[in-house]
């Protein structure tokens, strides 16, 4: 018998990372996560957060918090279905459904388990799934959780999607998958085309918006705003811990769908509640975005901003009209070598490596906050051009 901890000692990659000292994760911050950081004891610009509206410092979603945490404790001590549920959560998806159009949401502890619960609840026996290449594992491994069969077609290709419609029996049930705004290249789903296709099918969408609440859209409703398609999209998935500043995520649907999942997905049967904290700062965050929709203009004017200023140094990135901006640097051990050289000179990026990107295609990822300024953002670009030329990139 082979010792099922052998594969433990077998990572390479990490191994000559750590030795030439360019591995990139796991550094430890010492401040709030904020525009600008303290991180191992040094300042740095933050440009690899998902704090899009930076609301995580926000005063009143900071003392939401405080009070939900005096008034309730620490945590709920059980699951939604039992124990677990307050009258917070209640009130957060009350709030969420309204905000999103949507007839009802149901609340999970995490985003990483909102595509679990969901689609391990939608798709079974006999079913098929249909995704996009590029989609958050998330969603792939809730895929795997359920019972049906899984398709993929090729990054936004929307023949290729077609072949893969083509290839579901008549009587089969089937649910397209897609990100609204894929994570890594920071690029939208052909939602217009997807609705079109799966209506012409007979196939139901969801749209994983992770990435998309509180960055496109009417007032950051999501990219089936964006689109004009909210009554279209039959499932949103998306997650607190990104616009909404706290932790959680979500499903709007039907009222319907939404009994479903609710009596149905393990995940969400089987876990605790999100925490009263957590609750309450996304409910707060969630009323900034209603109060302030500017803060969408505002991202939106910023992240434009960047690229232009990239661009205009000669830096090679793959455009878009979100806050994730990648900078292309290929290789495996440059990309970590260039990261480690930012993380040095003050500028905090994200290494994005196969699988999530294709083999020698691998990028710096920076993502912006509304509350960026103009002149942190000309540094940054300063910093990154000057590693950049130094490593024969710009």
């Amino acid at each position: 018998m082979t010792d099922i901890f052998t594969k433990c000692a077998e990572n390479e990659l990490v191994t000559e990372a750590r030795a030439r000292d360019i591995y990139p994760y796991f550094h430890a911050l010492q401040s709030r996560q904020d525009t600008e950081v303290i991180m191992e004891g040094k300042r740095r610009i933050m440009l690899g957060s998902n704090n899009y509206l930076g609301l995580t410092t926000c005063p009143r979603v900071v003392q939401a918090g405080i009070e939900a945490l005096e008034r309730y404790g620490t945590g709920c001590s059980g699951s939604r279905f039992l124990n677990g549920t307050l009258m917070l959560h209640q009130e957060l998806e009350a709030k969420l459904a309204a905000f999103l159009r949507k007839e009802d949401v149901v609340t999970f502890s995490t985003g990483f388990q909102s595509n679990l619960g969901i689609i391990s609840a939608i798709v079974g026996r006999g079913d098929y799934v249909i995704c996009d290449r590029e989609n958050h594992a998330s969603i792939y491994d809730g895929c795997k959780l359920s019972y049906g069969t899984m398709l993929r077609y090729k990054h936004s290709d929307m023949a290729d999607l077609e072949r893969q419609l083509q290839r579901v029996p008549e009587r089969a049930g089937c649910l397209i998958v897609t990100d609204g705004v894929f994570s890594m290249g920071g690029d939208i789903a052909n939602l217009p085309e997807i609705v079109r296709l799966a209506k012409e099918y007979g196939a139901r969408v969801m749209v994983d918006d992770a990435h998309g609440l509180g960055v496109l859209g009417d007032g950051g409703r999501g990219t089936a705003s964006h689109f004009g398609l909210e009554d279209q999209v039959d499932i949103y998935m998306g997650t607190f811990s990104k616009s909404l500043a706290s932790l959680g995520g979500y499903m709007a649907s039907s009222h319907l769908v939404a009994e479903h999942v609710r009596h149905t997905s393990r995940p969400f049967i089987f876990s605790a509640s999100i925490t009263p904290a957590s609750c309450a700062t996304a409910i707060a965050a969630l009323e900034e975005l209603e109060r302030d929709p500017g803060l969408v203009e505002r991202l939106a004017h910023i992240s434009q901003y960047f690229r232009e200023r990239l661009v205009e140094r000669g830096i090679k990135i793959r455009m878009s009209q979100t806050p994730i901006i990648p900078i292309y640097t290929y290789e495996i051990m440059d990309t970590l070598s260039i990261a480690k050289q930012l993380y040095d000179a003050g500028v905090y990026v994200n290494s994005s490596l196969p699988p999530a990107t294709a083999p020698h295609e691998c990028l710096l990822r920076t993502s912006l906050m509304a509350t960026h300024t103009e002149a942190l953002a000309d540094e940054a670009a300063d910093i990154i051009q000057d590693v950049l030329r130094k490593n024969g990139l710009a």
